[in-house]
């Protein structure tokens, strides 16, 4: 897909801050420091949009991005270890949730995992909890570039054990080299 327009729109921590024109929106989830910032940036060909940091936790509301003014990507703060306090944390599991569970614009999730991890507790639930409300997931593995092919092949079959999908299922992605993008856009292109 041509990039023509990628900014950023709002932060909203509660239903009546989200955008209210509806437009198709594409949701990214994922552990603290799994690569969702740079998965985004680099599907995007922008550079700097979303913020990075290797601080895990800096995402801490619901980012709104528009893209060629069509469609939103939004960037869900991360879950799990996080350097921010108790209560910011505990607040991110309800706003995610309204989000997730109330937004009639939301047309898939792209659940992101870091490929040289296995799927923890947390990563199993949000999938589950997508399952449980019909939501779509794209599945994608982060990172692919710190491992050997053989490696990842590896990794790849033993995390679709964990998520119980086929090994093809689960898009390899690698924010520093490319790989996946042209895959991942294949995939986002059926829920835009």
């Amino acid at each position: 897909m041509k990039i023509k327009s990628a900014e950023f729109v709002t932060s909203a921590a509660k239903p009546s801050q989200y955008p209210s024109d509806q437009r198709p929106e594409i949701a990214f989830a994922g552990r603290s420091n799994v690569g969702k910032s740079s998965l985004i940036n680099r599907v995007l060909g922008v550079k700097k949009l979303v913020k990075t940091s290797g601080t895990p936790g800096r995402t801490q509301l619901i980012n709104f991005f528009s893209i060629n003014g069509d469609f939103y990507f939004v960037d869900l703060p991360g879950y799990g270890y996080a350097k921010v306090p108790v209560e910011v944390q505990k607040k991110w599991g309800p706003m995610v949730e309204a989000y997730l569970k109330n937004r009639p614009a939301l047309r898939a999730v792209v659940v992101i995992l870091d490929i040289r991890r296995t799927p923890n507790r947390m990563d199993l639930d949000l999938m589950d909890y997508l399952t449980y409300y019909g939501i779509p997931q794209i599945p994608v593995l982060t990172k692919a570039d710190k491992l050997k092919r053989g490696k990842q092949a590896v990794q790849r079959r033993r995390i679709a054990e964990c998520l119980d999908v086929d090994a093809p299922d689960l898009l390899l992605f690698s924010a520093t080299t490319g790989t996946g993008t042209k895959e991942l856009w294949e995939s986002l292109k059926d829920f835009l």
